[in-house]
């Protein structure tokens, strides 16, 4: 079996339609034909613009396949013949397409396109920024307009080649107002709704980014490939380090404005999270509110866990490319420097290469105490440089004594010596003291103590007080070696019970999640990963780095990474139990949650209870008294009082019928038993008898609107409402407008007022049934229009919205899909791809 060349993918990649896609994919066709390659047109899709069309002019064109579909005749790309035909290269349009059903073998053309890339066929296609998976949801709320045909993003970034096709918003506006993008009788529509500036500005800004994303993403995957460690100042990368000290607010602000310096500068806040546990000095509370701050400032925050905080940090950074990295002043003193060697900042220094080190002066610098870590009281440089004072430092002593010797006495030289001892106590503890007591205690004995240059071991004084110096020594050395582990659990304690504080005082408001204080435990401990899980695990607790603990009923909360404490259980079992309350408090929510319906129902069968009690109690008494006026034998009433009442009785039971049949379609929405009639309905059709009711309405042409999908009688009776609504606020001599236009697959009907228009905050109860929002006039009914209006929309796959009226008012715009493109891929509910 031969091995086939897989073919490379070309994909130009444009902000909106119309930036000119498919005219660069054509003209790099003709380039590469030019220059003697098998170039061909298996589908390309020029939607009727001229300077596109004459592209194609010399490059061969695959037919097209011809499909049916329910009836109509479709085209799509013949994917049999282009493997057939087998040429180098095929111009595929429209990546994100969805092929009409039982077109072909697959849904998706770029599942078409990945069959040609197999056969060894390189390929040239196209598609818009909105269609990429992950901006899908991004596109809708800046757009409005939702897309349904999408390509996951993987397939893109696997392209050989990705090429940006940019235009500023202001050309794609001048392409479209000269109709070079879309119709004639579209430009206005698309210019005022998915073509405004804003809109195309900020897809550009998506189409660079995601590009740009993509260059980083080729950068760093060489970089790996060829094993280059040095950083490429490509872009300003900024990584703050906080400690969780008071001085973090200080540097993340430096550090932002460092990176605003430089356009495209990328802020980072790293904290390191030593994996021996909780450290102390670190304030959680000020880790949460510096990473709100980090966010808030437009970067990234990440934590990562290290023994060595140097090393960790100066790792972070190399892996993030980073140019530069912002570390606060040391907060230790002079002393604790001279005690504990080089600190964080030096070590950091002396690790960067070639990253710039900014090291920011703030309040607490030099102010600050050295705290021990959990399991030992002492920092890995203490250790060691403990017993090497205990061995040296005695020898220095006694060299400096010997030189004035006959000026002290011995009991002066001892007390030196103890000196030098409480010292080597202090920096080494116990074991360091003990072994500089027995080198003082024979330097002492040898050189001091009659007979000088030999130990003298058969004096009882000299063996006493070489004894009493070796105790005395010692019970200094463990007393000093237990202050200072009293004082560092004092201070382990503090930090505990801040940590403590801070997560009760979060859970007591509310502020964080269940995953977010499942990573917080993770940080904080120092382990892999912390999960929440109904059944504890099959292994045994305890074991493989593995820890369990009950976090509330049905609740285990398992820590994996490594073996801890008992201390450190003790603490985990209260951060256990405060997991607990939040797994509790969101199980109310839940139950919460399910009781709202049955109180929104409630609170509605009570609103239309009383509704009911006082708006259908007018037209019914209203009728009521007209017809026993008719039956009463008691008055002779004339031609012209009988035809009075009865006009009264007709429009009464009209307007009760009215308000029953809005109840009942009411109910049998929220019920979901509302049967509809879908079918390609004409505007023009459903408009006159819609209106008939509302006086002064100025109606747009409607000859040019495509069919829509709907239900005619309720299409009727949602216009109704809604110009009647209109009505009612427009004031005198002014007109209700309803007009129609035609963007992204879907027809939009806006029926405008003129009146005093409406607050942003009333517009969440303006759907609701029985509100009469600034209605004062009680005969204006139920409140029932608008809210079965936008129901009965909802229903016909529509939407119904506010918009502010220029100029003063309110417009409601009624939203449906095409008849035709519903028809076309009504499996799919999905519009057209354009370019």
């Amino acid at each position: 079996m031969n091995d086939v060349r897989r073919g490379r993918l070309k994909v130009y990649l444009g902000a909106a339609p119309g930036v000119g896609k498919t005219y660069r994919m054509l003209d790099e066709g003709r380039r590469r034909s030019g220059r003697g390659a098998d170039v061909v047109v298996a589908f390309a899709e020029c939607h009727g613009r001229p300077h596109t069309e004459a592209m194609l002019d010399g490059l061969e064109t695959v037919a097209r396949a011809q499909c049916t579909y329910r009836g109509g005749q479709f085209e799509e790309m013949d994917l049999a013949a282009v493997l057939a035909r087998s040429p180098e290269v095929a111009i595929v349009d429209e990546f994100a397409h969805t092929n009409v059903p039982g077109g072909g073998c697959n849904a998706k053309r770029w599942q078409d396109i990945e069959v040609l890339l197999t056969a060894g066929i390189d390929v040239l296609t196209a598609v818009n920024v909105q269609h990429l998976e992950s901006l899908k949801d991004v596109v809708e709320k800046i757009t409005g307009v939702p897309q349904h045909e999408t390509v996951p993003d993987e397939v893109v970034r696997r392209a050989h080649q990705v090429e940006l096709v940019d235009i500023p918003p202001e050309g794609l506006r001048r392409r479209m107002a000269h109709g070079n993008i879309y119709a004639p009788e579209k430009i206005d529509a698309a210019l005022a709704n998915y073509f405004r500036p804003g809109n195309l500005t900020a897809l550009r800004q998506l189409a660079l980014l995601w590009v740009a994303d993509r260059v980083d993403e080729a950068l760093n995957t060489y970089r790996a490939e060829h094993a280059i460690g040095t950083v490429w100042e490509t872009r300003e990368r900024v990584v703050v380090a906080l400690t969780g000290g008071p001085e973090g607010d200080t540097l993340v602000r430096r550090a932002a404005r460092i990176a605003d310096r430089s356009a495209g500068g990328e802020l980072l806040a790293v904290h390191v999270a030593r994996s021996d546990g909780l450290a102390t000095g670190v304030s959680h509370a000020s880790l949460a509110r510096q990473r709100r701050l980090v966010e808030d400032l437009g970067g990234s925050y990440h934590s990562v866990v290290g023994d060595d905080v140097a090393t960790a940090l100066v790792e972070f950074a190399r892996a993030e490319n980073a140019t530069q990295l912002v570390l606060g002043a040391s907060r230790r003193g002079r002393l604790e420097r001279f005690l504990t060697g080089l600190g964080t900042g030096e070590t950091v220094v002396a690790l960067s290469g070639d990253i710039d080190v900014h090291r920011v002066t703030h309040e607490a610098a030099g102010r600050g105490t050295l705290l021990p870590s959990r399991r030992r009281t002492l920092s890995r440089s203490r250790r060691i440089a403990g017993p090497v004072a205990g061995l040296v430092l005695p020898f220095l002593l006694t060299a400096a004594l010997a030189q004035v010797r006959g000026t002290l006495n011995l009991t002066s030289e001892a007390l030196l010596f103890l000196l030098a001892v409480v010292g080597v106590a202090c920096i080494g503890g116990v074991a360091s003291a003990v072994i500089a007591s027995v080198t003082a205690s024979l330097l002492l004995n040898y050189w001091f103590i009659p007979p000088v240059g030999r130990f003298t071991l058969n004096d009882p004084n000299a063996l006493i007080a070489l004894g009493v110096f070796a105790v005395v020594a010692a019970t200094v050395a463990a007393v000093v070696d237990r202050s200072l582990r009293l004082s560092r659990r004092a201070a382990r304690a503090t930090a505990e019970a801040e940590t403590m504080s801070s997560l009760a005082g979060s859970i007591v408001r509310g502020g964080q999640t269940i995953p977010a204080l499942l990573e917080r435990t993770s940080e904080t401990f120092g382990v892999e990963s912390a999960e929440l899980v109904d059944e504890p695990p099959d292994e045994p607790p305890d074991t493989a780095g593995t820890t369990v603990v009950p976090a509330g009923p049905g609740a285990h909360l398992v820590l994996r990474g490594r073996t801890l404490s008992s201390s450190e259980r003790r603490v985990l079992a209260a951060f256990a139990a405060h997991v607990g309350s939040a797994v509790e408090r969101a199980r109310l929510a839940e139950a919460a949650a399910e009781i709202e319906p049955v109180r929104a129902a409630d609170r509605m069968r009570t609103a239309l209870l009383r509704a009911v009690g006082h708006d259908l109690r007018t037209p019914l008494a209203a009728g009521w008294a007209a017809v026993t006026s008719l039956r009463s034998r008691d008055v002779e009433f004339s031609a012209e009082d009988r035809d009075e009442l009865l006009a009264t009785a007709d429009e009464s039971m009209s307007r009760l019928n009215r308000l029953v049949e809005n109840l009942l379609d009411l109910s049998r929405l929220e019920a979901g038993v509302l049967k509809l009639n879908l079918r390609a309905t004409a505007l023009e059709e459903v408009l006159p008898a819609a209106l008939t009711d509302t006086p002064d309405v100025e109606v747009g042409d409607m000859e040019a609107i495509p069919e829509v999908l709907a239900d005619p009688p309720l299409l009727e009776r949602v216009i109704a409402n809604l110009a009647g609504n209109a009505a009612r606020h427009t004031p005198a001599g002014a007109t209700v407008l309803v007009t129609a236009s035609v963007l992204a697959g879907r027809v939009e009907l806006r029926i405008v007022d003129r009146g005093p228009g409406l607050p942003a905050s009333g517009r969440d109860r303006l759907f609701e049934p029985f509100q009469r929002l600034g209605d004062t006039d009680n005969s204006a009914g139920l409140g029932l229009g608008l809210a079965l209006a936008r129901g009965l929309t909802e229903a016909m796959d529509g939407t119904l919205d506010p918009e502010d009226t220029p100029g003063g008012g309110l417009t409601m715009v009624v939203s449906l899909p095409l008849a035709e493109q519903v028809h076309r891929v009504s499996l799919t509910d999905r519009p057209a791809t354009r370019s």
